[in-house]
């Protein structure tokens, strides 16, 4: 009977199907596709809300693009493209809408009071540097903070970031390089005024 349970439970997980394998369900029938996006959805969501919200700096507007992102991503999907890296696709949907919202929007975007809402159970001090490191985040050329968010926080290599910015790879690391340089400049004043007082 044991053996029976555990035969069962080694079933593989729909969860292991590789990413091309979901995105070419997509161009199935109906409930096949829904049932692939899900689960695209569940495995990247959180990683295409992070990048639109670093960029953006707004909660609402990385929602809505979040949303927009695998919307665009469906519909390519029901067409039956054939792709060969689908995070850098799914990448550069979502990098693609941001370009466009600050194109049309033309304003600079400083909200950052949710920032380290996650942090609550963290010291003050750690708090006001979490705010600080993304107000100077926005402080950044628009270029080099997309290459450092794409590094940083959504962990892609080198080459992955040249492939979805369309630039070399020399350029990228230069972006990168250049704009952890600006951050340290910034954050310097700070951290050297918070090791007086330690």
């Amino acid at each position: 009977m044991a053996t029976g349970t555990s035969h069962h439970q080694r079933r593989a997980p729909v969860d292991e199907t590789p990413d091309l394998d979901l995105y070419a369900r997509l161009a199935q029938d109906e409930a096949a596709a829904q049932a692939a996006l899900s689960l695209l959805y569940r495995r990247y969501s959180q990683r295409i809300y992070t990048y639109c919200r670093k960029i953006l700096g707004d909660n609402q507007t990385a929602e809505d693009l979040l949303q927009e992102t695998f919307v665009k991503l469906f519909e390519s999907g029901r067409q039956g493209r054939s792709l060969e890296n689908f995070p850098a696709y799914l990448m550069t949907i979502a990098r693609n809408l941001c370009l466009s919202h600050r194109a049309r929007s033309k304003r600079q975007y400083v909200e950052v009071e949710d920032f380290h809402l996650t942090y609550h159970d963290v010291p003050y001090e750690q708090k006001e540097l979490l705010q600080l490191i993304q107000t100077s985040l926005e402080l950044l050329p628009e270029d080099y903070r997309e290459a450092f968010v794409l590094r940083e926080y959504n962990g892609l290599s080198y080459n992955e970031i040249s492939d979805i910015i369309g630039e070399s790879l020399d350029v990228v690391k230069v972006r990168i390089f250049r704009a952890k340089k600006k951050l340290r400049d910034v954050l310097a004043p700070y951290l050297a005024d918070l090791n007086s007082k330690a």
